[in-house]
């Protein structure tokens, strides 16, 4: 394990926290060191775990893109939590990573997914069009529907009630491969 600092006045305390090659950021609210830490970004650090992250409960922001973290992502519970970005990550199972954000993340309101293959869109497969990344969104806005933002678009009044009435309709069912 890596260890980083967490500044709570002026002795750091250490805490392990991810595996890999770690450069980690951390920022206290209004740039004050004696209050909590709200804000967490790892980005370019190849994490496959959030091991130790139970740690810091009252986050409101948390930056997770372009790592290795994949369908098996578990979250402590963050009640703070409005912000959270997984982009170019290795999610593919969107319905698992959303029941659980729904269960963690009570306050989430911003989350970007681009990137993943669970996000369907042109940037992970020329096989995926603006009709597959509508029907992700509404899933999506069903399932979280406390969203503000989706990816890098406001949700729109027109989106959510789409989602309140045909939502549950449109979950991505893959096709399953045979095995040889």
């Amino acid at each position: 394990f890596l260890s980083f600092t967490l500044l709570t006045g002026t002795k750091p305390k250490l805490f392990p926290v991810l595996k890999g090659k770690v450069k980690i950021f951390i920022s206290a609210h209004n740039g004050l060191p004696d209050l909590v830490q709200d804000h967490f970004s790892c980005c370019l650090c190849h994490c496959r775990s959030l091991e130790g992250l139970s740690a810091f409960g009252s986050l409101e922001e948390l930056i997770l893109d372009n790592n290795l973290l994949g369908n098996d992502l578990v979250l402590p519970g963050l009640p703070r939590l409005h912000t959270l970005t997984l982009n170019k990550n290795q999610i593919t199972d969107l319905e698992c990573l959303l029941d659980h954000l729904a269960k963690v993340t009570p306050a989430l309101e911003y989350l970007s997914l681009l990137g993943n293959v669970a996000c369907p869109n042109e940037l992970v497969s020329l096989e995926k069009d603006e009709e597959d990344y509508k029907r992700y969104r509404c899933f999506v806005l069903h399932k979280l529907p406390n969203l503000k933002f989706l990816d890098a678009r406001k949700v729109t009044r027109q989106e959510r009630e789409e989602a309140l009435v045909r939502g549950s309709f449109m979950k991505v069912v893959k096709p399953k491969v045979p095995t040889v």
